[in-house]
């Protein structure tokens, strides 16, 4: 069975992409590229699963906005 998860990626200061997994607790990974931080997230998420990984209902992702605040 195809389940599909919402990915959450940033940037560290180091400039590694930092990829979770809200719906599975614990379910993270990284690399230097976008492409291999993908293939490292199908493979976290399939032993996140394998493991038993609690699965958290999460509202559905609608974006990302930023906004600045101050002077």
């Amino acid at each position: 069975m195809k389940r599909e998860y919402s990915v959450i990626i940033e940037r560290d200061e180091d400039g590694w992409y930092v990829a979770s997994v809200p719906q599975l607790r614990g379910c993270h990974t990284q690399a230097r590229t976008l492409d291999e931080l993908m293939e490292r997230m199908r493979e976290a998420i399939l032993v996140c699963l394998d493991a038993g990984g609690d699965t958290q209902e999460v509202s559905e992702f609608v974006g990302v906005q930023r906004i600045t605040v101050g002077e």
